[in-house]
């Protein structure tokens, strides 16, 4: 079952959560300017390092519905964001995948990977999940497609590869940041060899985080990216 970290208590501040925190091998978890905790889910590699050293504060969330339309949105205890601003991005994204309407075609490209994620993509065309069902499909060309699904590390040496799959596409365009290496450079971070995620390649639309992300939640970005998921901020009120 697919799941993430979860915060129960921003404002811990304990020996434990200290020891959390040192031992996060990404610095997904941190402190902000205002003492409380963080835990930027791009960063996280899903180790199960902080549940086991402060299970008071931190906790295993499961479920697939973890992406999220900027890169701060998915950084747990970030509030600078407000829920008008988050609308006001899903409903320009929104206008321009209107035209797609129900027959979509993606074109992945792996741009440094340990092949994790790349396992977790292949699955989807798999009677389990069978993304065909919903007028989803992969295609070879990118002059197919009309959603970019990207996984890796952004590797110095496929930035050429991927501008120009980016450019061959037609509009309107949509990129997804598929995993933690896409998202941030995971364990990995930056490099000689490495940009650390695609964030400063492209101009990403949707960010599915997980290490790797799992089948529904790559789904749940696609369906997400496409307008196809109800308004969770209203379906609070």
């Amino acid at each position: 079952m697919a799941g993430t970290i979860d915060i129960t208590s921003a404002e811990a501040d304990d020996r434990d959560t200290d020891r959390a925190i040192d031992a996060c091998p990404t610095e997904a978890i941190y402190r902000g300017v205002d003492g409380n905790l963080r835990l930027d889910r791009g960063r996280c590699i899903l180790c199960g390092r902080c549940p086991l050293i402060a299970p008071h504060t931190f906790t295993w969330r499961y479920g697939s519905d973890v992406a999220g339309f900027t890169r701060r949105s998915i950084v747990v205890g970030e509030h600078v964001e407000t829920e008008e601003t988050l609308r006001e991005v899903r409903a320009d994204l929104a206008a321009r995948v209107r035209r797609l309407r129900r027959s979509v075609h993606l074109r992945h490209i792996d741009t440094g990977s340990d092949g994790s994620d790349e396992w977790e993509v292949q699955a989807l065309t798999n009677p389990v999940y069978d993304l065909h069902r919903l007028g989803l499909f992969f295609t070879a060309s990118p002059r197919h497609a009309d959603i970019l699904l990207v996984t890796g590390l952004g590797a110095h040496g496929m930035t050429a590869a991927l501008r120009a799959t980016f450019d061959a596409m037609p509009d309107p365009i949509v990129v997804i940041a598929t995993g933690v290496d896409a998202i941030s450079g995971g364990i990995v971070g930056t490099g000689y060899a490495v940009s650390g995620g695609i964030g400063g390649l492209l101009d990403v639309d949707v960010w599915v985080p997980g290490s790797p992300a799992s089948p529904f939640a790559i789904l749940h970005g696609i369906l997400l990216a496409l307008d196809r998921l109800p308004d969770r901020t209203e379906t609070r009120r």
